[in-house]
């Protein structure tokens, strides 16, 4: 997934991203809410974790302006405000979930799957193609029974393919959705972590899950 951090304190911004990074995620962290607009004008994200009391724009001003545009992008709302009436406008305004600081870490990370899942074509943590499982809730891959260990940028690459399994993913969508908005693109890095994913994924096994398409990307599938 590929999520933006919009959160003023620089300290706080830096533990989410690294968590959600270790995660991974592909993560854009910004400081004020203007910026914020215009990360979101310029890269499509699977979830925005937006402070409420940032400074130029506030939270609210920008979950107002990003509902208005008619994005559905699942929002996660950070506040020290704790009172019912906070809590209600937020989600009254367009937000999926609201978080009150301090918060432990871990929830934050299950709120964003929750959401992610959510509004994702997947409603359950549990992925299949054929006889590769992943569990995004454990963030655990077996196939055929068989537990296989992923390193955080291959396991956001699988992820990604099965949540779409049966579709062509491009290098642009792989780049987009797993790497951060600093990322240049122009190397052979999606490349050679496939690989990496071919030799834990099919080395081993007859039927081979993932596939080149020429010219167009990679898809999941158990057809050739």
């Amino acid at each position: 997934m590929r999520i933006l951090v919009a959160e003023d304190e620089r300290d706080m911004n830096r533990l989410i991203c690294q968590a959600l990074e270790r995660s991974g995620c592909g993560v854009d962290a910004c400081y004020d809410g203007a910026e914020a607009l215009d990360y979101l004008d310029g890269a499509e994200y699977d979830c925005v974790i937006l402070d409420i009391m940032m400074p130029k724009k506030d939270g609210r001003e920008v979950l107002r302006t990003v509902r208005d545009r008619g994005s559905a992008v699942p929002v996660i709302l950070l506040t020290a405000l704790d009172s019912v009436q906070d809590r209600i406008a937020g989600l009254d305004l367009g937000a999926d979930d609201y978080l009150v600081k301090p918060f432990d870490m871990d929830e934050l990370l299950a709120r964003v799957r929750a959401v992610t899942r959510k509004y994702g074509t997947q409603k359950t943590s549990v992925c299949t193609v054929g006889d590769l499982t992943v569990d995004t809730a454990s963030r655990t891959v077996q196939r055929a029974g068989k537990s296989i260990s992923l390193s955080a940028k291959e396991y956001a690459i699988l992820s990604y393919l099965i949540r779409h399994k049966g579709a062509v993913i491009s290098r642009t969508q792989l780049e987009d959705h797993i790497w951060n908005y600093d990322y240049t693109g122009g190397s052979n890095v999606v490349d050679v972590y496939i690989a990496y994913l071919r030799k834990k994924i099919d080395s081993g096994f007859d039927t081979k899950l993932i596939h080149t398409v020429r010219g167009a990307g990679w898809v999941l599938r158990e057809e050739p």
